[in-house]
């Protein structure tokens, strides 16, 4: 999926819309990676969460569609917008992007989306994305994410999709064990679910289901 600037498709003010408005010293885009909007003592959450809120309203499917075909930064911003405005119809899309894993960061955006869209179908493109990248040893992309999605889709549906996946010395510990030796922490299932709940819980509560 080749990259093309905004611009080239006529929209050329969504980066400085949507992905740049600044928030102190920090652009959006670096406030979504980092998540500190999920904590009432950073000073800018109040102004940060009701932009998000109109902005994800606001944009049209064109925009986002722009966005979607830029690099991660944009991408990212994207995902969020979607998820916070729950707009399933761009499960596909955003599926096809998280299973592509081209660019950086952007993966978590999409797993946030597709966890608080709730479905059968989003656990089975989480599902795709995990036996894909799980057996990936050498690389950390966004298995944190989407198994923390994926978790809280089980408990949402009634599922077991991510069993398999936390069997003791199955797939997720190995994969673990195996990025460790790259220098990256150990990762806890427990703990990505629950920073999936914080995304998800803070969507649902700013934002029309």
């Amino acid at each position: 999926m080749p990259s093309q600037h905004p611009e080239e498709v006529g929209y050329g003010h969504v980066v400085e819309s949507y992905v740049t408005r600044m928030y102190g010293d920090l652009p959006r885009y670096l406030v979504l990676n980092g998540g500190r909007f999920l904590g009432p003592r950073w000073q800018h959450t109040a102004r940060f969460t009701r932009h998000l809120i109109a902005d994800a309203a606001a944009i049209n499917d064109e925009e986002l569609e722009a966005l979607l075909g830029y690099e991660w930064r944009s991408r990212l911003t994207a995902g969020w917008l979607i998820g916070v405005d729950n707009r399933e119809r761009f499960r596909a899309r955003i599926g096809d992007l998280l299973l592509a894993s081209e660019v950086c960061y952007s993966g978590s955006a999409y797993c946030f989306a597709l966890a608080r869209f709730g479905t059968h179908a989003d656990a089975e493109i989480l599902t795709a994305y995990l036996d894909r990248y799980l057996p990936r040893t050498d690389l950390h992309y966004d298995q944190p994410a989407a198994l923390g999605a994926l978790l809280r889709l089980d408990a949402l549906l009634g599922t077991h999709h991510v069993n398999r996946f936390t069997e003791p010395d199955g797939l997720w510990d190995e994969w673990v064990k195996g990025v460790g030796h790259l220098g990256y922490p150990s990762r806890i299932p427990a703990e990505q679910r629950r920073w999936t709940d914080l995304q998800c819980d803070f969507a649902n509560g700013w934002a029309c289901p």
